[in-house]
């Protein structure tokens, strides 16, 4: 199985506080792979780590190497390496304008110009991101006028649109109602078949019914790491088996 990142030896600490320690896993192209822990136990820290998202924070000191398509992802240019690892966050971050003009700013930004390619990749981006059919006739209007959920999946049709390899999702249904929240797991299983997906999330469910592979973290480290199913029902640690049945967390 091809890994889509190799971490091997990372750590990672703001100022005094020691954040990662000895992080060390491999993450498998188009899989979903979810990482699970307490809060504050570093998984939305790796995760960002993936696209360099903390170079853009004061104060963090990172060791150790992330190879991503087997390149050191410190040797590449920052924009590039973002363009293939795209992001979704917790809250939707829709731009406030068009929902036309959310998925086709990426593309702009790239240079394209031409109108019947930008239509093409939008239409394209909105149907694998399960929106489509609802806002077909309203392209044209303010995506701040869509529900938290479609705003939710606008968002990942924006990221789909730069033709990433990776999707990075930090706790991407937290703020939304069960069922918005089920339609973005329906279309994460959807989109794993083109694209690899790791996603932080708080809700141990969440990654039992939609993950291939569940690293389970906790104050800084990865104390275990699996297939999902495997992790789920024969964990191997105790510290895991404790936290799964809800004797802390």
């Amino acid at each position: 199985m091809k890994e889509a990142f190799k971490i091997n030896n990372l750590d990672l600490s703001y100022g005094e506080k020691h954040v990662l320690k000895n992080i060390n896993i491999d993450l498998y192209k188009n899989k979903v792979t979810a990482f699970i822990g307490p809060s504050g136990c570093g998984k939305s820290t790796l995760l960002r780590c993936l696209n360099r998202m903390n170079d853009l924070i004061d104060d963090c000191h990172i060791t150790g190497t992330i190879l991503y398509d087997n390149k050191d992802i410190n040797q590449m240019n920052p924009m590039v390496l973002r363009t293939n690892v795209g992001m979704v966050f917790q809250n939707p971050n829709p731009f406030p304008m068009s929902i036309f003009e959310n998925v086709a700013y990426g593309l702009r930004c790239q240079g394209i110009r031409n109108k019947k390619i930008l239509h093409d990749i939008v239409v394209d981006s909105l149907k694998k991101a399960a929106l489509y059919e609802e806002v077909k006739d309203r392209l044209k209007d303010s995506a701040l006028s869509l529900s938290g959920g479609q705003q939710q999946r606008l968002c990942i049709a924006r990221a789909i649109a730069m033709h990433p390899d990776v999707i990075l999702m930090d706790e991407p249904t937290s703020a939304l109602d069960p069922i918005a929240t089920l339609k973005i797991e329906e279309l994460i299983d959807s989109l794993k078949n083109e694209f690899t997906i790791i996603i932080v999330t708080h809700n141990m469910q969440q990654a039992a019914r939609i993950s291939d592979y569940t690293a389970f973290f906790m104050l800084g480290e990865i104390v275990e790491y699996s297939l999902t199913e495997d992790l789920f029902k024969n964990p191997q640690q105790k510290k895991t088996e404790d936290y799964i049945t809800g004797r802390f967390g």
